[in-house]
């Protein structure tokens, strides 16, 4: 069953030896080259899998990787059950608080959780590269510390040092968080915090970097 399909891949609900799964379909890119296409997208499947099992070892929750299909461009990993995206979370604080910041006190303990893995994944050098609220799950009670934080859609993740590319991360995140969602600059905060204090020996640097990147945000704003 198709459940959505974007830019780069289709996604399928399915079963994988009688567990339901997730399928992801790299589809092919008529534009290009045949031999360069599936070059391109072998590489890119086995980054996203490497990037899966990579954040598995820093202690992040990502779905289950099942097996791997090159020649049919396929991915097949765990489906989470009972799953809200931080997306809809963060709708229905909004929704159900009569000021914006309200919701603080609410979502505070969640987003500072997701501050720390975040921290973890950058300490372990992986860029997720599509760093959105659509792409971070939570199963369970929202308001428990047995909630379940899982971050989803690595198809666009790298391995990499660079305080740029993981300011860009941060960026992406802060940008979904308050465009989306109406609330003010200082919630990001929590999570920059917690990801400072998880990640000491490089948050400053990266942090400096994401000024930047805001910096350059603006400009483009005001340039139209």
């Amino acid at each position: 069953m198709l459940l959505k399909q974007g830019a780069e891949a289709k996604i399928y609900k399915s079963e994988y030896l009688g567990c339901p799964c997730i399928v992801k379909e790299r589809f092919v890119k008529k534009y290009r080259h045949p031999e360069l296409d599936s070059h391109l997208t072998k590489e890119r499947i086995k980054a996203e899998c490497r990037a899966i099992v990579r954040c598995k070892a820093a202690g992040i929750r990502t779905p289950t990787l099942y097996g791997v299909d090159l020649a049919k461009r396929c991915i097949y990993m765990e489906y989470i059950e009972n799953a809200k995206t931080l997306k809809e979370c963060i709708s229905n604080a909004v929704n159900n608080t009569e000021h914006a910041d309200g919701n603080k006190d609410f979502i505070g303990p969640i987003l500072e959780r997701i501050g720390v893995f975040i921290g973890r994944m950058h300490s372990s050098n992986i860029i997720h590269g599509d760093l959105t609220t659509s792409n971070i799950l939570l199963v369970g009670d929202l308001r428990s510390e047995d909630l379940q934080i899982i971050f989803i859609d690595f198809g666009l993740s790298s391995a990499d040092e660079s305080a740029e590319d993981k300011g860009v991360d941060l960026y992406v995140l802060e940008r979904a968080i308050i465009s989306a969602h109406t609330l003010k600059e200082n919630v990001f905060n929590v999570i920059l915090k917690a990801y400072a204090k998880e990640y000491k020996k490089g948050s400053s640097e990266v942090l400096r970097k994401l000024d930047e990147v805001r910096s350059r945000g603006r400009k483009r704003l005001m340039v139209g």
